[in-house]
């Protein structure tokens, strides 16, 4: 069985120190064969915040793949938004702005949705659609096919309708036709696992809340989201755990499991 721990917006530089700790423990007690940033790592792209994202990421003690977030790019620097968008990013995660990680069980597909045009709302372009879906029929059947991006790709509530990522219902379909399980995202700071409808095939959004930070949203505490997928679970089911923080215990704790059933036929389904 493969492991995947999801982390998004940890916004270092808002973080909690308890928090943080807790986070630290639940890596090493799950030992994730992968670990995914799904954006927003610091809160304001400083060389110190990017230097304390690194140190948490040494400190998992597993691979890392990330993505930028809108606030991993320079917001009051206009000259360095334009000019160098990544280059405190690229300084401590490397120049590679979508990753992609392969293993037996998992194909984990990096999509950079950031635009430094752009204040917030993230864009995926049909070039990035086209390689994603190229790179996913290339899966095995064993392979859990894995897309990462920033803004969600689906939503649950209308006040989030302005936040989901622009070019969204043709990234919809062409990755589920291509074999996509999960699109994971982060960006609102909501935790939540949705099917997605119309597809030619299942596919689900998986959004991770706020990783450390306290830009938790009302009655919402800082998550995390582990999958598990492979030999060691039940034949062709995907656990999908939500992990909330826990202020009495300082611990983060499993408080739902969502089972999907991927579908497995033919070479890119």
């Amino acid at each position: 069985m493969s492991v995947l721990l999801q982390i998004s917006d940890t916004h270092f530089g808002t973080e909690q120190t308890n928090v943080v700790e807790a986070l630290v423990a639940l890596a090493l007690q799950q030992q994730p064969d992968i670990v995914v940033l799904s954006g927003d790592i610091t809160q304001r792209a400083q060389p110190q915040q990017f230097r304390q994202a690194r140190n948490f990421v040494d400190r998992l003690k597993a691979p890392v793949v990330a993505i930028p977030g809108n606030h991993d790019i320079p917001l009051i620097n206009i000259a360095a938004r334009l000019l160098r968008p990544y280059a405190q990013y690229a300084l401590a995660f490397g120049n590679d702005l979508e990753p992609v990680f392969a293993s037996s069980d998992l194909l984990v597909v990096c999509v950079n949705t950031t635009r430094a045009y752009r204040h917030q709302h993230g864009q995926v372009s049909q070039a990035q659609i086209d390689r994603v879906a190229q790179l996913l029929s290339t899966a095995t059947q064993e392979q859990l096919r894995v897309v990462v991006v920033h803004q969600p790709i689906a939503v649950m509530h209308a006040q989030d309708t302005v936040d989901q990522l622009r070019n969204h219902t043709a990234a919809q379909r062409q990755w589920a036709a291509a074999g996509a399980d999960l699109v994971m995202g982060g960006h609102i700071h909501l935790p939540y696992t949705l099917a997605l409808s119309d597809l030619v095939r299942p596919m689900w959004a998986v959004q991770a809340g706020t990783g450390v930070s306290t830009r938790v949203r009302p009655g919402v505490p800082n998550s995390v989201n582990l999958v598990r997928w492979g030999r060691a679970q039940a034949a062709g089911l995907c656990h999908i755990e939500q992990w909330d923080f826990d202020s009495v215990s300082d611990a983060f704790a499993c408080v739902k499991v969502t089972q999907v059933a991927p579908a497995r036929t033919g070479h890119a389904a």
